[in-house]
Parts: C-alpha cells; structure tokens; sequence
C-alpha cells in the first residue's frame, strides 16, 4: 500500500482554509447582527449591518448546499 502524501496534503489544506473561511464568515454574520441590535438602541439605522450579515449568512448556507452538491452528485 503506497501512500500519496501530496494529495492528502493538499486535501488537508483546502478543507483547512474552507472550515476557517466558513467560520469567519459565521462568526462576521453573528457580530453584523449584534451592531444591529447596538444600532437600534442607539436609535440609528441598522441597514447596512442586517445586509451585511445576512449576506455571510447566505454564503455559508450556499457553501454548504455546495458541498452537499459536490458529495451527492
């Protein structure tokens, strides 16, 4: 049995940075919702933060329906 170690590198960097860039982006949503709710006590607009975090939001659902496509499929 012989061992590609390159390929499993490899594959242990990308799933490294996609995890990390998928809790980034969670963890971004997450504080876009809190400077909105600060906003709103504070009595300003809190538009921009709500987008913002419910784009984060929407790229990570998409980033796992895509990893769901890519297994399926």
């Amino acid at each position: 049995m012989d061992i590609d170690w390159a390929a499993l590198g490899s594959v242990f960097g990308v799933s490294l940075v996609a995890t990390v860039g998928l809790v980034t982006l969670f963890t971004l949503g997450i504080a876009g919702l809190s400077k909105q709710e600060a906003a709103v006590e504070q009595g300003g607009s809190a538009a921009l933060a709500r987008t913002g975090a419910y784009a984060c939001f929407a790229l990570c659902a998409a980033a796992v329906a895509y990893g769901i496509y890519l297994i399926v499929a």
